[in-house]
């Protein structure tokens, strides 16, 4: 559950990047849309690498697309918090 909740957050923390001061960011959109592409067409699908299934199939893939799309570093650091709560878990 808290895994569920950390991936929440940080898929809401993702989307509201779209809306900046100055409008809608391009930038921010084209990354989400390149990322999910690039998710879809690899069959990523983070949830399902930590073993939490989602009854939606391909909700995994552009969810993780949408995390894909913060970079290497951003995605490392998550990798590693999670990593983390699994280990605490154990």
């Amino acid at each position: 559950m808290l895994v569920l909740a950390f991936m929440t957050e940080t898929l809401w923390e993702t989307l509201k990047m779209i809306k900046s001061s100055k409008g809608i960011n391009i930038d921010r959109i084209g990354a989400m849309i390149l990322g999910i592409l690039i998710a879809i067409a690899a069959n990523m699908d983070i949830f399902k690498l930590i073993e939490i299934p989602l009854g939606i199939s391909y909700l995994g893939s552009i969810l993780t697309g949408l995390l894909i799309s913060r970079g290497a570093n951003f995605l490392h650091d998550i990798l590693g918090n999670i990593s983390s709560m699994y280990q605490a878990r154990k």
